[in-house]
């Protein structure tokens, strides 16, 4: 191989070569080792060289006769190569600070405890407001839990029997709404509320059970709660009575109620 073919290493690595240059080349490098060896080392030098343009070039041919102009030169192409990068890097920061703006992602600042690159912060979590707590439920009526009852309430103890009740009665449509409270009521035993208008007729709007333990005593201190209706218009009922009834259908007031 002539001298020509191993001063053709720059030449292909920068390709500049045309094809057939390039063809004959390539074949001269499959059996040269040392034509191989300096085209690997030219590698880096090649990727460096990529960043220069025509015009760079085209200066420092010309400065290669005056060395203190050379290295003006070489200053202001770095120079020049750091304010790119920079530009380069303020532009992807941009960019990043607009896409976490949108998804709650926050950028740390530039310059921090010495990293490489700029810093992702976590995202951000949005801070819980003091502010005035819920209402919570409170126990006013037949239902605990429930809202404030409507009607007018009525209290009332029997002297005899101990047993203690309160009722809250509400006009409706279709006569009157009545709940009722009751405590110190012992058990066991079946009561009923019968309903006494103004007419001396009654009516039984409601029946149940009282264990053992009974409500509102020693043994069960939960008040019974319980709520009924009648078609008798509010202004026609004269009394409430609790009644308790034996095995054999006798009933027995247990406390009276007036409105």
């Amino acid at each position: 191989m002539s001298r020509a073919d191993h001063m053709d290493v720059a030449a292909y690595a920068l390709g500049v070569l045309d094809v057939q240059d390039t063809e004959r080349f390539e074949e001269h490098l499959a059996t040269c080792w040392a034509c191989a060896a300096e085209l690997e080392t030219m590698v880096p030098v090649v990727g460096l060289l990529s960043d220069i343009d025509g015009e760079t070039m085209m200066a420092m041919e010309q400065t290669a006769t005056d060395p203190a102009l050379l290295d003006r030169t070489l200053v202001a192409v770095r120079t020049h190569r750091r304010k790119a990068r920079f530009r380069q890097v303020l532009s992807m920061a941009a960019a990043v600070v607009a896409v976490g703006a949108l998804s709650g992602i926050g950028v740390a600042t530039f310059g921090g405890t010495g990293g490489d690159g700029p810093v992702i912060a976590e995202p951000s979590r949005t801070a819980q407001v003091d502010g005035p707590a819920s209402p919570q439920p409170t126990r006013s009526g037949p239902a605990v839990g429930g809202t404030e009852i409507e009607g007018d309430q009525f209290d009332a103890t029997d002297g005899s029997t101990g047993v203690k009740a309160t009722m809250w009665l509400d006009s409706k449509e279709y006569g009157t709404w009545i709940g009722f409270n009751l405590t110190r009521l012992p058990g066991p035993r079946t009561c009923r509320l019968v309903v006494i208008r103004k007419n001396d007729t009654t009516e039984v709007i409601s029946t149940w059970s009282v264990p053992g333990t009974g409500y509102g005593t020693t043994a069960n201190p939960q008040d019974l709660q319980l709520e009924a209706s009648t078609s008798a218009p509010r202004g026609e009922i004269a009394k409430l009575q609790v009644q308790s009834v034996d095995a054999s259908g006798v009933a027995s007031p247990l406390v009276t109620v007036v409105p």
